[in-house]
């Protein structure tokens, strides 16, 4: 098992590297050279005040939105379950572009944006509890009313672009997810929201165990099952609350990386979440080189220097190709 965390842990160090060679601005060989300590005053603000914050930004990010699937799988019983099923990821987005629309917050700051986001991620979860959360857990139940919640969701999010269409452009980005502008301040404002929250759902990992048992037999050997459910979905809440605040609303990542983190470390999750969190990690940081690099190439084909791929799409092409996938293998599974 060390062998299998010290690999994806080395994935994640070389998808790290790969984004901080594959940005625009600057060649490999000049971010090696200012990684050692040469380069001039702009290689050096390039390098440590832009690439290096979004790349621990994208780490923090997908490590939030992988242990938030996990968690929400694991508390609804539901392998399909995820923060962009279950109204929490369209509820963060609908709080942030509505604080945007109203003036309240933007990009330029960030912490208005945690604030309106886990406002509406909570909001998200009400509607979904108050509508499912009597189903005894029951899973169809949960991703019934999970995917209602989240059209009504977007929906009133698209009312508020209607409100106020001259915000467009700067809420395009949490409505597809993107890792682009982000400085110190939200990496500052990420990793002790993330930390705090993840320590908390590890804690939880005994309770969730038996949660994915059915509550019958959790409430058999001594859990209160609704108390232990609440607070996995408050973990789970939290954290994509803080991923979206971050980068906006990466599709698919809390969906499908707890699948990858299960299948290969297993269902005890005291190493699935660690390993949910690591994965997570790498996807994102994989999708944001990713989209640089075909951003260059974008930019050389058109001649456009304008022209950047959000990290947001390619997750969403390819989560969704996996996602047909994962349910022809599992149509009628539940855990």
């Amino acid at each position: 098992m060390s062998r299998r965390f010290g690999a994806l842990a080395a994935i994640v160090v070389m998808c790290a590297g790969v984004t901080l060679l594959a940005g625009r601005g600057m060649s490999p060989s000049v971010v090696w050279d200012v990684m050692g300590g040469g380069g001039d005053v702009t290689e050096r603000h390039i390098l440590l005040q832009l690439r290096l914050p979004r790349l621990l930004v994208a780490l923090g990010a997908g490590a939030c939105l992988g242990v938030a699937g996990l968690v929400l799988q694991s508390a609804l019983r539901n392998p399909l379950a995820g923060p962009e099923v279950t109204g929490v990821t369209p509820g963060a987005v609908l709080g942030a572009v509505a604080a945007t629309g109203l003036g309240l917050a933007g990009w330029e700051s960030p912490l208005a944006v945690v604030v309106a986001a886990c406002a509406g991620g909570f909001i998200g979860a009400a509607l979904l509890w108050l509508l499912a959360g009597r189903g005894g857990g029951d899973p169809a139940r949960t991703a019934v009313h999970g995917v209602l919640v989240s059209a009504v969701l977007g929906g009133l999010t698209a009312m508020v672009l209607l409100v106020a269409p001259g915000q467009l452009g700067s809420v395009v980005q949490w409505l597809v997810g993107t890792t682009e502008g982000r400085v110190w301040q939200h990496w500052h404002l990420l990793w002790p929201w993330a930390l705090v929250w993840a320590v908390a759902s590890w804690l939880l990992a005994g309770p969730l165990t038996l949660l994915r048992c059915g509550d019958e037999l959790a409430s058999a050997a001594g859990l209160f099952t609704a108390r232990a459910r609440t607070l996995a979905l408050v973990c789970a809440v939290a954290l994509t609350a803080g991923a979206v605040a971050a980068v906006g609303a990466l599709g698919f990542v809390g969906l499908l990386v707890p699948h990858v983190a299960v299948s290969v470390f297993g269902a005890d999750l005291r190493r699935a979440l660690p390993a949910a969190a690591l994965v997570g990690a790498a996807v994102v940081c994989g999708a944001d080189a990713a989209a640089q690099l075909a951003s260059r190439l974008l930019a050389l084909l058109l001649d456009s220097e304008r022209l950047t791929v959000p990290a947001g799409a390619l997750t969403a092409c390819f989560g969704a190709a996996l996602l047909l996938v994962v349910v022809r293998r599992m149509p009628n599974r539940t855990f």
